[in-house]
């Protein structure tokens, strides 16, 4: 167990260190949801006006735009394992000592806990866009962005597991990533969309993050928290199963 977990540690180690080297990424990446609030946000505020939101435009989206953040962020970092197979560190792990299980759980919990901090830094700039988050709703947040960023995480290691190019993975990744952060109710009520977008939207998980976020910080949210803790978990867990599969039965 204690090799285990310190084959864990070091990978989790490294995926940290490889993530904040990159700083152009990092600051792309804080760069990008700023714009949307401030541009996408106070623009269209200024012009929607769908007698559904009771909070500004700007501050409907936060949520949803914490929820983007984290979603590009830990589907992205499934990518390091096309670089790792092709520079062949992965070779490396995977006739380590450690099962190839903790190989997953290292590299996942690298990539959530980046998309994490990401989060984090963008809720402390909530003041932007007027809303208040308490101490105590900061605490309740945390948990729900780690679930949604350990299992967007874990799927975009799923894809890289049996995707074997970069022009592939990012060819894939343009067809999920897009439609899951539209298909959330990040940018718009869906109360009062199409059935069949309701539909769609019922199974996206990443709809019950920010659900469970908007919930918390505008008590606008659709179900209740622990349901969508509930949803967001068990998302988590079953990517988690699947992709350890997936790494354990390739050769």
């Amino acid at each position: 167990m204690r090799q285990e977990l310190r084959g864990i540690y070091s990978i989790w180690l490294r995926e940290i260190i490889k993530f904040y080297r990159e700083r152009i990424h990092f600051a792309s990446a804080m760069t990008t949801p700023l714009l949307w609030l401030i541009i996408f946000g106070g623009g269209m505020g200024i012009n929607l006006r769908t007698g559904v939101v009771s909070s500004g435009y700007s501050a409907y989206i936060f949520p949803g735009i914490v929820g983007m953040t984290l979603l590009f962020t830990s589907m992205r970092s499934g990518i390091s394992v096309i670089w790792d197979r092709e520079f062949g560190f992965l070779k490396e792990i995977l006739v380590s000592p450690i099962s190839r299980t903790s190989i997953v759980i290292g590299k996942a919990l690298g990539g959530a806990t980046s998309a994490l901090s990401q989060g984090i830094m963008l809720l402390l700039l909530s003041f932007i866009v007027h809303i208040y988050i308490s101490p105590w709703n900061f605490i309740k947040i945390l948990p729900i962005m780690l679930f949604i960023s350990l299992g967007f995480d874990v799927f975009g290691l799923f894809i890289a597991s049996i995707i074997d190019s970069f022009e592939g993975f990012q060819t894939i990744m343009s067809f999920i990533i897009m439609p899951t952060f539209f298909l959330s109710g990040a940018l718009f009520p869906l109360s009062n969309a199409p059935s069949w977008l309701q539909t769609l939207s019922l199974l996206n998980p990443l709809t019950y993050g920010v659900d469970a976020i908007r919930g918390i910080i505008l008590n606008e949210g659709q179900f209740s928290l622990s349901y969508d803790l509930l949803i967001v978990s068990a998302f988590s867990g079953f990517m988690l199963i699947i992709t350890s599969w997936i790494f354990n039965i390739k050769k």
